[in-house]
């Protein structure tokens, strides 16, 4: 069954009730409280949303639309598929600053939605995984089960790195040069082709042996 259009008034709404949920918790938001502090009427909220799930899909698959439409500007301006990267991890950066309610009710609350609410989520959600893999040129020494694992993965980083330093009293520079570094080094490990991790697994072994060696005794 299609989802319901989203309300026209949408946009009037759309911040009073990201802060209310994201601040109080979805669950402890009521309809009346939605309403009051949007300044309806109960009637009137519900004429436009049958229930604060239809509220909380049309504020995630926002997120999602969103989300998918950067990667869209990214892949016209870059289309080398190497410069894509960085571009990437810059712009989850400053989209967490823009819609930071967002991503902490798609992270936190998704699984409040009804079952068909749910999977409209996680359509979305797959859909921008597949962007993250196709742009990013995943090659397919991974099993299929292995690239949604991938994209998943990728797409978990990107998403919660920027919180990672909340609590460091960094300047913006210095954070977004770190998390930077750090995002980019565990993605271009997963992009690397096999022979690079089989060259990384064969040196292991004969750095621990070397390590093991006992060394001569001096004269």
């Amino acid at each position: 069954m299609p989802m319901p259009e989203r309300c026209s008034r949408f946009a009037e709404y759309r911040d009073k009730v990201l802060e209310l949920f994201a601040s109080k918790g979805f669950g402890q938001v009521g309809m009346r409280e939605l309403a009051t502090c949007l300044g309806l009427a109960p009637g009137s909220l519900y004429h436009h949303y049958p229930s604060k799930q239809h509220l909380l899909l049309d504020l995630i698959e926002e997120f999602y639309e969103e989300l998918l439409a950067t990667l869209g500007r990214i892949e016209q301006k870059a289309p080398a598929k190497r410069d894509r990267l960085p571009a990437l991890i810059r712009a989850h950066l400053n989209l967490h600053q823009e819609m930071p309610w967002h991503f902490r009710l798609a992270e936190r609350d998704s699984g409040c939605l009804n079952e068909e609410q749910q999977e409209r989520v996680r359509q979305l959600r797959e859909q921008y995984e597949r962007k993250l893999l196709q742009m990013l040129g995943v090659r397919s020494r991974f099993s299929e089960q292995g690239l949604l694992a991938a994209g998943h993965a990728i797409a978990n980083l990107l998403n919660s790195a920027p919180g990672w330093l909340a609590q460091h009293p960094l300047d913006e520079q210095a954070r977004d040069e770190l998390l930077e570094n750090l995002v980019s080094g565990g993605i271009e490990r997963l992009l690397a082709p096999r022979r690079v991790h089989e060259a990384i697994s064969l040196a292991q072994p004969i750095e621990k042996t070397s390590k093991k060696m006992p060394l001569h005794p001096a004269f």
